[in-house]
């Protein structure tokens, strides 16, 4: 599944990765099937050596390799960017004053502000300045902008928010959207309903894709609103639900 197919409405599935460090588990994803993973640098203890390693291995095998970044910051976007990631999501976004930075920061000119490199894991090693003009038009389609909506100021901003150019994705992190709420952890609350119900409508208003970071009962509940950008546990559960399995052999 390319980002292409996902930008004209086909549904995609991956994980987030947050232990493990070598990167053959982008390998390990695409021979599962998983259309992308997502290392997360917020929470885990990435480097962007990593990340560069990770998503270089993940252009040989045809398997997206996103990058949540710690905060919205410049050096974050475009260093993740460069490594060879073709998605950032920023956890967090306020308004659509961060949202228009990350933009910014994220795409090339004519949308943002993104400075060129010529050369590394993003032109996968060639010399893109020999023809900037259509390697930056490109790399502007191809790399994925996604705004983690997770915050109740967020739903009050989501219309500004959904409609600045260069943002392509909406994902609901719905553990601190709940929080942020005042119903933390009820997941199917009516307040939490409602928010997420407003994001499906700003992404499907402003033509945004519309993800989500949750189980996979949270996840299919939301599937009618238009959910194509699907994001399900991660590593540590995978490992400790099969390690858990182990203690059948007590029996």
């Amino acid at each position: 599944m390319s980002i292409k197919e996902l930008r004209n409405g086909k549904a995609t599935v991956g994980t987030m990765i947050r232990l493990i460090r070598n990167p053959a588990i982008v390998l390990v994803a695409a021979n599962a099937g998983l259309d992308f993973v997502m290392f997360d640098m917020e929470h885990g203890s990435y480097s962007f050596e990593t990340i560069a390693d990770a998503s270089t291995l993940a252009r040989t095998k045809g398997i997206e390799c996103f990058v949540r970044v710690p905060e919205l910051s410049k050096g974050n976007i475009s260093r993740a960017l460069d490594c060879g990631v073709t998605g950032v999501m920023v956890p967090m976004i306020r308004n659509a004053e961060e949202a228009q930075k990350f933009a910014n920061w994220a795409k090339y000119a004519p949308i943002g502000e993104r400075g060129f490199g010529s050369n590394g894991p993003h032109t996968e090693y060639t010399d893109a300045g020999k023809d900037s003009g259509a390697f930056m038009q490109a790399e502007n389609q191809r790399v994925l902008t996604i705004a983690q909506i997770e915050l109740s100021e967020a739903i009050d901003n989501i219309e500004a928010i959904a409609a600045i150019p260069g943002i392509d994705a909406l994902l609901i992190g719905p553990a601190d959207l709940s929080n942020s709420l005042g119903v933390a952890g009820q997941f199917n609350h009516p307040k939490m309903d409602d928010a997420i119900g407003k994001v499906a409508a700003a992404a499907k208003k402003y033509q945004k894709i519309f993800g989500f970071h949750a189980a996979e009962e949270l996840t299919r509940k939301w599937i009618p609103a238009g959910l194509t950008l699907r994001m399900s546990m991660m590593d540590l559960n995978f490992l400790a639900s099969g390690m858990q399995e182990l203690n059948s052999l007590r029996d």
